[in-house]
C-alpha cells in the first residue's frame, strides 16, 4: 500500500528558535512521505534555520508584510501539493510517532487531532526549558464543542479536499479561527480523536498563547464566533478556569503520554552556542 504524502503547514513570526525545534521534532519522524511549507508573515529572516534541515523538504515563502497567522495559514495550505495537510504553529512540538500514527487514523477518518501536553517554559540562553506540564486530554463530543473546544489544531491531520467543501480558514475570527475550523469540518466529515498526547503545546503565562484575560478585541471575535455558529452567549472565563466547569471536567479522558519531559535542541541552538563559544576562542566575544 502507498503511503500518503502530508504537507504541514506552518505560519511563523519573529519565532526563530521554536520554529528550529520543530524543524528538529519533523526531522525525527518515524513517517517519512511529507513536505514542509514554512509561511514566513513578515517576520525575521529564517533561512538559516531552515537550511540547517536539508533532508526536509521545506518550502519557505517569505512574506513582505506581516498578514497574520490565519492569512499565513491560508496561504501555505493553498501552496500544499499532497492530499493530506497537517497543521502547526511554529513554538508548537510533535512527537516522533506523532505522524505514523495521525496518517493510521485517517484510514477510517477524513480528520484526525490528537491529545496534547501543554508545556509551560522558561527560556534559557535561548534554549526553552521546560518548566511544568499538564495533560489535555478530552472525549470528543461534537456537542460539547460547541460550548467549549478541545480541539488542537497543532498535529491535526485532514484530507486537503476538505477546503474544497468548506472553505478555508476565516481571519473574521482570529483568534477562534481553529474553533471555528473545526465546527465547519466535524460539520461534513468524519473525525476522529487519537487518545495519546503526541503533541507538546507551548503555553505562557503571560498569554501569549492562552489569554489570562479576555482583551476587549477578543470578545469581538467570540462574539463572531457565536453568531456564526448560533452557539448563544458564550461564557467569558479564563481557560483555567473553564477547564474545572463541570461539563467540561466529565469529558476529561485517558490517554497515552509519550514524552519524556526533555527538550528538544535544534540545530539551530548547537550552531549559535558554537559559534559563540568559537568566538570567545578567538577573543571577539
Amino acid at each position: 500500500m502507498l503511503c500518503p504524502s502530508v504537507s504541514v503547514v506552518i505560519p511563523t513570526y519573529n519565532r526563530p528558535y521554536p520554529l528550529a525545534e520543530l524543524l528538529e521534532s519533523l526531522s525525527r519522524q518515524t513517517y517519512k512521505p511529507f513536505e514542509v511549507i514554512i509561511v514566513n508573515d513578515g517576520g525575521v529572516p529564517v533561512h538559516d534555520v531552515v537550511a540547517l534541515y536539508p533532508e526536509l523538504d521545506i518550502r519557505l515563502i517569505d512574506r513582505r508584510d506581516n498578514e497574520g497567522h490565519v492569512a499565513a495559514r491560508n496561504i501555505g495550505v493553498k501552496e500544499a501539493r499532497n492530499d493530506l495537510i497537517m497543521l502547526c504553529d511554529d513554538d508548537d512540538l510533535v512527537l516522533p510517532c506523532h505522524l505514523e500514527r495521525m496518517v493510521t487514523a485517517l484510514r477510517d477518518a477524513d480528520f484526525a487531532y490528537a491529545d496534547a501536553e501543554i508545556v509551560q517554559y522558561r527560556v534559557e540562553n535561548d534554549q526553552r526549558v521546560p518548566s511544568a506540564r499538564f495533560l489535555f486530554a478530552y472525549e470528543y463530543d461534537l456537542e460539547a464543542m460547541r460550548t467549549f473546544s478541545t480541539y488542537v489544531p497543532s498535529g491535526s491531520v485532514y484530507r486537503k479536499s476538505l477546503h474544497d467543501e468548506i472553505g478555508y480558514f476565516d481571519p473574521t475570527v482570529h483568534h477562534y479561527w481553529d474553533w471555528d475550523f473545526f465546527l465547519r469540518a466535524a460539520s461534513v466529515c468524519r473525525v476522529t480523536r487519537v487518545a495519546a498526547a503526541t503533541v507538546l503545546y507551548a503555553f505562557s503565562p503571560d498569554g501569549d498563547n492562552v489569554s489570562r484575560h479576555m482583551s476587549d478585541k477578543r470578545r469581538h471575535y467570540l462574539r463572531r464566533l457565536c453568531e456564526k455558529h448560533g452557539l448563544g452567549d458564550l461564557p467569558v472565563k479564563n481557560f483555567w478556569l473553564l477547564l474545572d466547569e463541570p461539563e467540561v471536567a466529565k469529558r476529561r479522558a485517558k490517554s497515552e503520554v509519550i514524552w519524556d519531559g526533555k527538550p528538544i535542541v535544534s540545530r539551530f541552538w548547537m550552531q549559535k552556542k558554537q559559534d559563540g563559544v568559537d568566538k570567545r576562542f578567538w577573543g571577539l566575544l
